[in-house]
């Protein structure tokens, strides 16, 4: 099994940015310790401030893996073209916030890329990821 962990703008100053909000932990450490937990399935990571890149991404790894998670940050709330490409592609894609986004700004209410998605997963800081990675082994 092939599962693609996507992150977009900002989270790679996880552990750094608004710890209160975001934990003290970096992404590549939680990430360590998926793979740890997870050694059965063959989970890739890539992370990109830029739109065009999470599209090429999800291009990429859309026809031949088995899932994607994805936290667009603020791409979200804003990009009908990362929902254009969730659309386009085969593999079903997780939405997952580390944050309740509905317990803050009302602009980050609004999710373009909920609709296309396979499901939601939020408010649960790291244990968001794992919580969509045992969706798809189980």
């Amino acid at each position: 099994m092939n599962i693609l962990i996507l992150n977009g703008p900002n989270l790679n100053l996880l552990g750094v940015r608004e710890k209160t909000i975001y934990g003290d932990q970096s992404f590549e450490d939680y990430f360590k310790e998926l793979k740890s937990k997870f050694e059965e399935i063959e989970l890739e990571y890539f992370q990109s401030n830029h739109e065009g890149a999470i599209i090429d991404k999800i291009h990429e790894v859309g026809f031949s893996f088995d899932g994607i998670i994805l936290n667009a940050g603020a791409y979200t709330h804003t990009s009908v073209a990362i929902a254009d490409a969730i659309s386009a592609v085969n593999t079903p894609v997780i939405e997952v916030h580390l944050s309740n986004v509905h317990k803050r700004e009302p602009f980050r209410h609004k999710s373009y890329l909920s609709p296309v998605c396979k499901g939601v997963i939020a408010g649960f800081g790291m244990d968001s990821y794992r919580l969509a990675l045992a969706h798809f082994i189980k």
